[in-house]
């Protein structure tokens, strides 16, 4: 393949999966800025013996830029799970343990497992833990856990500043972008955390992070209608949500980084 031809290339995996983002790229690299603040030096080392000179953060985005590659196609139904109505805890707890789907939840359990076993070749160690960041951070994005019948919330179409969007990408991008910060400086501005409440999140098991997500999206989806106008109104209700999202997702991928690798 001559110079031009993989310009191209690199061009179209770089440029088609922008459109179905989880977080957009500011939002997973935020999450993965804080996450790396946290780990134990054992985990450090384990994760820099994988990824090399590339930062969670910078790999954090690297399972929605593969998504153009239809060798990894099959990854696609790993970016989120549905929950198609309002569960209680118990009743999330029962569904997750019948759960047999390829979704989030199932994959990010099969990734911790693998990533824990000794000698794995480099090549799936290097899938696995990038696929583990990304999905940990995805979930913590309301819309991830959402309904079923209008994927997440892609089809509730929505203006953003009188532009069309849709309510995903309201929750992926907009609200984050909207800020107009670097992801180190984002990240800067909300990883304030307590060792003491960095110990309680961590404790939390997945289940919970999804339980508080989807109830989140619940509340999202009832405060919404079709084609509403969002903006600065709609940015002063939830950035304290995104924000809060963001923080625990990297403090929670901190803690289970930790406990594969420390």
């Amino acid at each position: 393949m001559n110079f031009f031809k993989k310009m191209l290339v690199g061009a179209a995996l770089l440029y088609a999966p922008l459109h179905s983002m989880a977080w957009g790229t500011q939002g997973h690299r935020i999450s993965g800025q804080i996450a790396d603040s946290y780990l134990t030096p054992k985990a450090r080392a384990a994760v820099k013996a994988i990824l090399g000179y590339e930062s969670i953060a910078m790999t954090s985005n690297w399972a929605d830029f593969i998504k153009s590659d239809p060798n990894y196609s099959y990854l696609s139904s790993w970016h989120y799970i549905d929950f198609d109505k309002p569960y209680t805890y118990p009743e999330m707890q029962a569904f997750l343990k019948q759960d047999t789907s390829v979704d989030a939840y199932t994959k990010l359990n099969f990734l911790m497992a693998e990533l824990k076993k000794k000698n794995q070749p480099q090549e799936k160690k290097l899938l696995y833990l990038r696929m583990l960041i990304h999905i940990t951070e995805d979930i913590h994005q309301p819309m991830h856990t959402a309904h079923t019948q209008d994927k997440g919330g892609n089809d509730i179409k929505v203006n953003w500043a009188g532009e069309p969007t849709n309510l995903h990408a309201v929750w992926d991008s907009k609200l984050i972008d909207a800020q107009q910060l670097s992801y180190t400086e984002y990240a800067a501005a909300i990883n304030h955390t307590t060792a003491a409440q960095r110990a309680e999140w961590q404790k939390e098991p997945i289940s919970k992070w999804l339980f508080e997500s989807s109830q989140i999206s619940e509340k999202i989806y009832a405060d919404v209608r079709p084609d509403e106008n969002l903006g600065f109104r709609y940015t002063f209700k939830y950035l304290a949500v995104v924000n809060q999202q963001l923080l625990k997702a990297g403090v929670h991928l901190a803690g289970l980084l930790n406990q594969i690798f420390g």
